[in-house]
Formats: structure tokens, sequence, C-alpha cells
């Protein structure tokens, strides 16, 4: 090879490595749903250097769509709450990666990533209720469970998860008795719930979740509430100690005084009963 074909080969891969280098974009990485309570997110990574990044989302094999604040984007999040506005549908979300404006670049196609199927009503993360211990007039222990608000609202009011899952919503009891290790789960319907068959006056632990058995598998449970404790019975000194043991608490005590009662009278008949004897006169004698 002479000197001539050394030279224009040097160049040659110097500046089309140069060009390639020039015109390469980095695909996203990491592209994940993150859903609670129907706020949804789609999130990637890197964060972009010198370029930029666009959603674009859609229903599964329907038309793309894109959110006019995900557009040549330098962020590495995406809020679609308000895009997914039908629910049971799955959807499908593109990463695309874009030159800076103004920076041309010779690409046939952008580099983009896909995300998985995702479906908000089945798949978003369902939060921990909050829920209140009252005891009756009775002294029943009633259970008070508030429905938890979502990110989503209709005609201007803020929906609650028994807006969007109906008489699917059930939730998930677990209780214990207070210092007790077993546990006994319930499944109800309603938000208030009376447990006429626990024991009255005793301190009962409780834990809550929604349930939703139309969602699958470990998605039909959301996460549990921290648990709360009814409070105990106050019981009388009968109740607390038994009969036998005051009994016998108050024979003693009444001794006792009695004992003390004698001896403070006997010092007294003492105290009083004691006469000094005559002073004996002493006669001097001259």
């Amino acid at each position: 090879m002479n000197s001539m074909s050394v030279l224009f080969f040097l160049l040659f891969n110097f500046f089309g490595t140069s060009s390639a280098s020039k015109d390469y974009l980095p695909r996203a990485k990491n592209v994940t749903w993150a859903s609670h309570n129907f706020k949804t997110i789609l999130r990637w990574g890197p964060k972009p250097f010198n370029y930029t990044h666009t959603v674009e989302f859609s229903k599964v094999g329907k038309d793309k769509q894109r959110n006019p604040h995900c557009i040549r984007s330098t962020e590495t999040a995406c809020d679609l709450t308000n895009e997914l506005r039908d629910l049971k549908s799955s959807y499908m979300a593109d990463v695309l990666t874009e030159p800076l404006v103004g920076q041309g670049m010779d690409l046939v196609e952008l580099p983009y990533t896909q995300s998985k199927k995702f479906c908000p009503y089945s798949d978003t993360v369902i939060g921990k209720p909050d829920f209140r211990i009252k005891i009756n007039e009775n002294k029943t222990i009633v259970i008070y469970i508030r429905d938890q608000l979502t990110a989503l609202y209709k005609d201007g009011r803020h929906l609650t998860l028994r807006d969007i899952f109906k008489e699917h919503l059930k939730y998930k009891i677990i209780y214990s008795r207070a210092r007790s290790t077993g546990k006994t789960e319930m499944i109800v319907d309603q938000n208030k719930v009376e447990l006429n068959e626990l024991d009255k006056g005793e301190s009962y632990c409780f834990s809550v979740a929604a349930y939703i058995p139309s969602r699958r598998g470990r998605k039909e449970t959301g996460k549990w509430s921290p648990p709360k404790c009814s409070p105990a019975k106050e019981g009388s000194l009968i109740e607390e100690y038994g009969l036998w043991t005051i009994g016998v608490g108050s024979l003693v005590v009444m001794s006792l005084l009695i004992i003390a009662i004698i001896i403070v009278v006997t010092c007294c008949k003492r105290v009083c009963g004691y006469k000094p004897g005559k002073e004996k006169q002493v006669v001097s004698h001259v």
C-alpha cells in the first residue's frame, strides 16, 4: 500500500467516525410506569445531555399521541394521569431520543425505547386507607373506613376509589386481641363495620386494606394501613382483682388499724396514770 492510499484510509476513518459519533443518540433506559391511586407517571433514565426526549403513548393498537409537556424534554418523567382516561384499556409508551433544537442530524429513524403494557384499572397501586375506631353505646367496636381520594377529577369533583371501582371495592380487615399474636381476617363491603362477636371491654388492634377482587393476582389487595387499637374498658376493683383478694386485703387493713388503735390507747393510759413521788425534805441539822 503506497503513502497516498494510507493517507486516504486514515482520513476516511477519521471523518467517518466523527460523523457517526455526531449523529449518535442514546436510547432511553429503564422505561417504567409508576402509578399510585391513579396518579400515573412514565419514568426513564439517564438524564439527557446534549439531546432531548419525547414521549408518545397510545392504547394498544391505536394511533399514538403526545403530551405537550413531554416533547423535546430534558426531564426523565412524564405525567400521563389526565391522558389515560379509559381506565380499563391497556396503554404503551415510547420514549424517543431527539437532537436539540437547531442541531441537525442525518437519521432515518429516531431511536426509541418502548414501555411494557399498562392498565390503570388493574395496575395502579392502591394506597393505605384511613380508618377510625369507635365504641358505641352497647360497648361494641365499630370501624369507620374512609374511601381514598384518587388523582382523577370528573365534572370538577375529586373522584374516590368508590367512584371508580363501585361495587367491586371491598375492604380486608385483620384484627387481633391486644398483645396477642393470633390474627383474624375478614372481608367487608361497607365502610362501617360493627364487630358484635368481639369480647366487650377487651382491646383489639386492627389493620385495613382495600380489596378489589376484579383485579389480577397480588394486585387485588392494596397497601395495609398501620395498626390502630381500641381502648380497653376500665373495670372496677372487683373486676380487676377479684372479690376474694379484696376481702382478704380489707381484713388485713382492718387488723392493722385495730392493732394500731390498741397500741395508742395503751400508751395513753400509761402516760396518764403516772404520778411523781413527793419530794423528800432535807432537814439540816445544826
